[in-house]
């Protein structure tokens, strides 16, 4: 029976320099055995930050999370909405970033812990829980942290709203 990784990043208010969030989801035989959410780091406290390297540490944190529960060595579906990390592990699409080059190679090494691993893009609207899990990590971080906002210079724009991440927080899985 395979596991199912669903994943997400976003950068925002701004890409690059923003603040980046991720969040994950994991299923097995269509129950939901796990959930994860975080931010990896704020351009305006200066770290090197995109919405790619979000996607990428998403996948890396559910991964990683696999292989230290004991779901490694099965058969993996990777399912994002992110073309560009979907297509570069694929090998359709070169890595050509230095941010991103590490990231990568890491996610490759990973991937190498299962015995067959397929790698899916889904539209947005199919990602909906990962996506809503990856803006309640931003939104947790700017409550959390009120001065990111001005420091954006942003008062009186707000980020877009997507999927109400309320609606996937019970039913199973650590947030």
């Amino acid at each position: 029976m395979a596991v199912v990784v669903y994943f997400d990043g976003l950068c925002e208010p701004v890409n690059p320099g923003g603040i980046a969030a991720y969040g994950f989801v994991i299923y097995r035989g269509g129950e939901r055995v796990h959930a994860g959410r975080g931010v990896v780091g704020a351009g305006y406290l200066g770290d090197d930050v995109t919405n790619n390297v979000a996607e990428y540490t998403a996948l890396i944190k559910a991964l990683e999370w696999l292989i230290e529960n004991g779901f490694s060595g099965g058969e993996l579906v990777v399912r994002g909405d992110s073309q560009l990390v979907i297509r570069q592990l694929r090998g359709e699409y070169a890595v050509k970033s230095p941010r991103i080059a590490p990231l990568y190679a890491r996610v490759r090494g990973l991937l190498r812990r299962f015995r067959s691993v397929e790698l899916e893009w889904v539209p947005r609207e199919l990602n909906a829980e990962a996506d809503a899990l990856s803006r309640a990590a931003y939104e947790e971080f700017l409550r959390e942290h009120p001065e990111a906002l001005r420091a954006y210079r942003l008062r009186g724009r707000s980020s877009p709203r997507r999927a109400d991440p309320r609606r996937f927080e019970d039913g199973g899985g650590a947030l």
